[in-house]
């Protein structure tokens, strides 16, 4: 591996002040790239994220393609809490990556290629990175607003020793791409890496009487109806509850109240009804 190997694997090299001005502005861009073993597959593929955004006048977006520069499918989307953060995961055997800076109207573009050695020798392989473009201090003039940054309508230019550098026309879209990212202010999808049909989030389903797999808890449907007041059990009553026959029949209180009544000439009491006949 060459002297620059870590450059290669973290990507752009950049000074502290400007890591820490992208960390205050919020966007964290991943650079780095690893290896990773498929079991299943049994071989070892390339890993990254892509990952970044735009805060302001600053943006720095990190992407990957394939070989030839077309896109390349994630392997999931990721959902941030927050913006200008990862976005989607990208394993491969071979890997192009992409790294752009911002600041106002100057980027820096590296374009770089991972891939396992294959001289592993039954161990664990190295990762072998190579640089295939490096960009410094181009430059790109929009208006303010940067309503004229577009899909596939513009790139920066880079020069060395006075004369512009070519960015290789396979990577021409990918590098659209970045230059749209690192002008999306509070970014939250991919930019390039395409996800799937088959990964995109289903919303949740909730089981009903026409779903044979539904439990049978779930037997109703949802309403946002008030829920209905509780029957209250039925009164059991005893004999002494049934009002009496006779003259006491009828009352609220059960047909007691006129069994036992107070005489108005004394204290003297006197039963009446049909309870005298059993005293």
């Amino acid at each position: 591996m060459k002297s620059d190997q870590r450059t290669n694997v973290t990507g752009l090299r950049l000074p502290r002040r400007a890591l820490d001005a992208l960390k205050k502005r919020g966007i964290f861009a991943q650079p780095s790239v690893g290896l990773n073993y498929q079991h299943l597959a049994k071989r070892y593929v390339v890993h990254g994220v892509e990952s970044g955004g735009a805060a302001g006048d600053i943006g720095r977006y990190v992407s990957f393609a394939q070989e030839g520069g077309q896109a390349i499918e994630c392997l999931h989307p990721v959902e941030s809490i927050g913006v200008n953060g990862p976005h989607s995961v990208v394993v491969a055997p071979v890997l192009i990556r992409l790294d752009m800076l911002r600041k106002g109207c100057t980027y820096e573009l590296l374009i770089t290629q991972h891939q396992p050695s294959s001289d592993g020798n039954g161990t664990r392989p190295q990762l072998e990175s190579k640089i295939l473009f490096r960009g410094v201090h181009g430059r790109l003039d929009f208006s303010r607003s940067g309503k004229d940054i577009g899909p596939g309508t513009v790139l920066p230019s880079f020069y060395s020793s006075g004369e512009g550098i070519g960015i290789p026309k396979r990577f021409r879209s990918a590098v659209h791409a970045l230059t749209v990212a690192v002008n999306c202010q509070g970014c939250e999808h991919c930019h390039y890496t395409i996800v799937g049909k088959n990964k995109k989030t289903l919303p949740a389903k909730l089981p009903n009487e026409k779903d044979p797999l539904a439990p049978d808890a779930v037997s109703r449907r949802i309403s946002n109806d008030p829920p209905a007041r509780p029957q209250e059990p039925p009164v059991v009553r005893n004999e002494l509850d049934s009002p009496l026959s006779g003259q006491g029949a009828g009352d609220r209180t059960g047909g007691l109240s006129r069994v036992c009544g107070s005489e108005a000439a004394g204290d003297t009491h006197s039963v009446r009804g049909e309870l005298a006949d059993n005293i």
